[in-house]
């Protein structure tokens, strides 16, 4: 499997998707560099794209608080490829972060063009709602 996919499988918005739909989602992915100090993401911003940490690491500041740290495997803006929202914090790069970007125009037209993407989105962020949120009424 290639390096794209076996990232894509890691992350739990894209797990249970077929080989076909990893690599629908693989064909929009591109890798990005950052630098030192470079910010992956600032809070307050669209969220525009999802990112994968391929290698290096990122600290996550809310409000002016550090929140954690992140690293290979690790990724950010899952919300945001579905609705575009204000990002919820800021992601600056602490070494040399490569990462794999999905753009939410892209992923957009992936999940109109295909109803099993979508569907399963869906279902995993209403898991991720579930276990986030063990209080809410369905």
């Amino acid at each position: 499997m290639p390096v794209t996919a076996e990232l894509l499988r890691s992350v739990p918005l894209f797990t249970g998707m077929t080989d076909a739909a990893i690599e629908s989602i693989g064909d929009l992915a591109h890798e990005v560099t950052f630098e030192p100090d470079d910010e992956l993401v600032r809070q307050g911003d669209e969220g525009d794209s999802f990112l994968i940490i391929i290698e290096g690491r990122a600290r996550v500041v809310q409000n002016g608080e550090t929140l954690r740290e992140l690293g290979p495997g690790d990724y950010l803006g899952e919300i945001a490829l579905i609705d575009g929202g204000p990002r919820s914090a800021t992601v600056t790069a602490t070494e040399l972060v490569r990462a794999l970007v999905v753009e939410r125009s892209d992923f957009r037209r992936l999940i109109d063009d295909f109803s099993a993407v979508r569907f399963h989105v869906l279902t995993a962020l209403t898991q991720r709602i579930r276990r986030e949120a063990p209080s809410a009424v369905d």
